[in-house]
C-alpha cells in the first residue's frame, strides 16, 4: 500500500479512538480535514489497484464516524463521493454496482436533506415538484448538488435495467443544468460533461440530441483546459460511436493516450482514461 494512504489510514484509526473523549466540535474539524486530504490523496494517486484496495476499509471507518456525527453533512458528502469513485474503479462487478450506488445516492440524499428542508425526500417527489425545487437552488448548494447529481446518474446505470430507475433520468438531467446555469466551471465543468452523456445516450432519430451533446463536451473540454482526458474518452465511447464516426473516435483516443496523465485532483481518473482509451482502440475494427 503506498506510504501517504497507509499513513493516513493508520491516522483514521487513531481519530476513532479518540471519539470517546475528544470534544465534538474539533473531532468534526478534524475528520473534515482529514476527509479533504485523504480524498485529495486519492485523486492525485497513480495506481487505481491501490487506491482499490485502500478505499473499503476508509469507508468502513466513515461510516462508523457518521453514526456518531449523522448530521455532519461534509462527511456525508465525503463518503457519497468516495463510495462513487470506488464504484467507478471496479464497476465490471454488477451486484457490486449496484450495492455501491445505493450507498452513494443514499447518503447524497442525507447530505441535501442536511443542506435545505425542501431537499429532503427528493427522490420521492413529483418531478414538477422536484424541478420547481431544484431550480430554485443557489451557489451555496453547488457541492450538494454536484455530489448528489452524480451518485444518482451513477445509481441509474447500476440499475439500467430498472425502469423506474431510468425514468429518475430527468431528475440528474434537470440537476446538472441547474448546477452549469449556477456555475458551469464547477468541478471543471462536470456539469456539461453529465449532460453530454445523457443528450447522447439515444440516437437522433430515437430522439436523442446529438448536437447538444457535442456542444456539452465540447464546454467540458475547454473548461478543464483539456486535463480531465475521461472527457474525451468519453466523447468518443457516447458520441463518436454513436455517429459511427471513426476518424473523431481515433482521433480523440489518440490525444489521450499521448496526453500527459498527471493533472492537480485529475491523475488518478486520468489513469482510468487512459486505460480505457486503449481498450476502446482495441476493439474499433470490430465495432465500426
Amino acid at each position: 500500500m503506498n506510504s501517504n494512504l497507509h499513513y493516513y489510514l493508520k491516522i483514521l484509526v487513531l481519530f476513532i479512538s479518540l471519539m470517546l473523549t475528544a470534544c465534538g466540535s474539533l473531532l468534526s474539524s478534524v475528520t473534515e480535514d482529514f476527509g479533504k486530504n485523504l480524498t485529495a490523496v486519492i485523486l492525485n494517486h497513480n495506481d487505481p489497484e491501490t487506491v482499490a484496495n485502500a478505499i473499503p476499509a476508509y469507508l468502513l471507518m466513515q461510516e462508523a464516524l457518521i453514526k456518531q456525527q449523522p448530521d455532519n453533512q461534509k462527511l456525508l458528502l465525503s463518503i457519497s463521493t468516495l463510495y462513487r469513485s470506488y464504484a467507478t474503479i471496479i464497476n465490471k462487478n454488477e451486484q457490486r454496482l449496484q450495492a455501491l450506488s445505493d450507498k452513494a445516492l443514499e447518503f447524497g440524499l442525507r447530505a441535501a436533506c442536511l443542506q435545505k428542508n425542501n431537499f429532503c425526500q427528493l427522490q420521492q417527489l413529483y418531478f414538477s415538484n422536484f424541478e420547481t425545487i431544484i431550480k430554485q437552488s443557489t451557489k451555496d448548494d453547488l457541492d450538494s448538488l454536484y455530489t448528489l447529481g452524480t451518485a444518482w446518474a451513477l445509481w441509474i446505470q447500476a440499475h439500467k435495467t430498472d425502469m423506474n430507475a431510468l425514468a429518475q433520468l430527468a431528475q440528474v438531467k434537470t440537476i446538472m443544468s441547474q448546477l452549469i446555469k449556477l456555475d458551469e466551471s464547477y468541478q471543471n465543468g462536470a456539469g456539461h460533461l453529465y449532460l453530454a452523456v445523457l443528450e447522447s445516450l439515444l440516437p437522433p432519430a430515437l430522439g436523442g440530441k446529438i448536437d447538444l451533446a457535442q456542444q456539452h463536451f465540447q464546454a467540458a473540454i475547454k473548461l478543464s483546459q483539456g486535463k480531465n482526458l475521461m472527457v474525451q474518452v468519453l466523447y468518443a465511447k457516447h458520441y463518436a460511436r454513436l455517429l459511427f464516426d471513426r476518424e473523431l473516435h481515433d482521433r480523440l483516443l489518440n490525444q489521450v493516450i499521448a496526453a500527459q496523465t498527471k493533472a492537480n485532483n485529475l491523475t488518478l481518473i486520468n489513469i482510468i482514461a487512459k486505460q480505457q482509451a486503449k481498450q476502446l482502440l482495441e476493439s474499433a475494427d470490430d465495432y465500426f
